[in-house]
């Protein structure tokens, strides 16, 4: 059966055209700012890196053991060579390397420069000062070059990209203690809403707390991020709009959840008509239909449906990329991967569903999943179970346990 609260969704936005009109409509800030590298992990880097240095700078040992030339072997016999001194990692050995000579090296130590090889302190006997290497040790081993990971010159990492540790890492190895990236995004977030109240205040009949701006804080966490939770707009057009106008002299975004769905009361989209521009407002998907994005002055706008898990579904598939493409990254898009369903799911054609799963690894490259519960839309504890989005196109009228289904894992790493 055809879900018959959206008859008309042909005449919706398809979530990948939603997706689009955004992509189209947002250009990235200009602006940039310099931070230290230890304060840059997750910024978007703005300049493309080059590095001033080989790493590593000097040849050095990729192991423990003894550093010689490979002039001392004789193919297929036994070596004995005198030990005549040690090269340690950040003192090196000062020394020549003469006929039938070795030197104790640890890894990361400069190779003495008459050596051309390090033998594994595990396969030579050694007797006092007499190290005794096997037959048929290999020449030419266990020797890192200068700029065998990256050569002077050559560009370390390149923009715009959200720096990892591991880019942290790299630029430290090269020197590089600041960096040039996008300067962060100013958020301002609301909840809209006469029945929304407070933590700490008892609740009156018809009240409910107010989950969704602590659920965006957490959402919004990010380091190209300046959020400011703005509080509570309650149900008064003009009230509404002028904290519009206003936000939007102060923010790059304002994220609104609840008041955009098509009651006498949900106020956001014809505020965001009075005060700016609706780029559009309906889709079709669930839950999330009644999603208005557009834009004030110079601030973009995205009014998120009420219920908490639609402002959790659409948050993660068109607010986060687009707060990555408009920080200056390249949109970021979820994960998506195929596990077997082991449980029935309930779906309706017409719009395309996420519903929350528990997946599982069952095996190396293997998933499974099965749903988290009942599948309201204000059911937030069947959320807090969840571990992922099942995805179900418009089309699907259902699935049976067995079947392959789309997920999106919300994190790398599933417990076990």
């Amino acid at each position: 059966m055809t879900d018959t609260c959206y008859v008309q969704a042909a005449k919706l936005l398809t979530v990948a055209q939603a997706k689009q009109h955004i992509r189209l409509a947002i250009q990235e800030i200009a602006e940039r700012e310099s931070v230290a590298i230890g304060a840059a992990l997750g910024r978007i880097l703005a300049d493309d890196l080059h590095s001033a240095v080989d790493i590593p700078p000097q040849r050095n040992a990729a192991m423990d053991g003894y550093a010689f030339s490979s002039r001392q072997l004789i193919a297929d016999q036994a070596v004995e060579l005198q030990e005549v001194g040690t090269a340690w990692a950040g003192k090196p050995y000062q020394g020549s390397i003469g006929p039938n000579q070795c030197v104790r090296i640890f890894t990361g130590a400069v190779v003495p420069e008459s050596a051309d090889s390090v033998i594994a302190q595990e396969q030579i006997q050694r007797v006092g000062n007499s190290i005794h290497f096997p037959p048929g040790t290999q020449p030419f081993k266990n020797i890192r070059a200068a700029g065998s990971d990256v050569k002077q010159g050559e560009v370390l990492v390149t923009a715009p990209k959200r720096l990892s540790p591991a880019d942290l890492g790299l630029l430290a190895a090269a020197g590089i203690s600041s960096v040039a990236v996008k300067r962060r995004l100013k958020i301002g977030f609301f909840s809209t809403g006469d029945e929304l109240s407070a933590l700490g205040n008892p609740l009156r009949t018809g009240q409910i707390y107010d989950s969704n701006r602590y659920m965006l804080s957490g959402l919004l966490n990010d380091a190209n991020h300046i959020c400011t939770d703005l509080g509570v707009i309650a149900d008064d057009s003009e009230l509404l709009e002028h904290t519009l106008l206003s936000a939007a002299e102060q923010f790059d975004v304002l994220i609104s959840s609840g008041g955009a769905s098509v009651g006498d009361a949900d106020f956001v989209k014809q505020a965001l008509e009075k005060c700016g521009r609706v780029n559009f407002w309906k889709l079709a998907i669930k839950p999330g239909k009644p999603l208005a994005f557009g834009r004030i002055k110079n601030c973009w706008f995205f009014g998120l449906p009420g219920n908490p898990i639609a402002v959790l579904v659409t948050y993660r598939q068109f607010v986060k990329p687009a707060l990555a493409q408009l920080a200056g990254n390249t949109a970021e898009m979820p994960l998506q991967l195929k596990a077997r369903c082991e449980s029935a799911l309930r779906k309706s054609p017409g719009r395309e569903e996420y519903q929350r799963g528990i997946l599982r690894q069952t095996a190396p490259g293997e998933f499974a999943v099965k749903s988290a519960g009942p599948q309201d839309s204000h059911q937030l504890k069947v959320a807090s179970l969840a571990n992922c989005f099942i995805v179900l196109d418009s089309a699907c009228a259902g699935v049976s346990a067995g079947e392959s289904v789309t997920v999106e894992p919300f994190d790398a790493f599933l417990s076990e």
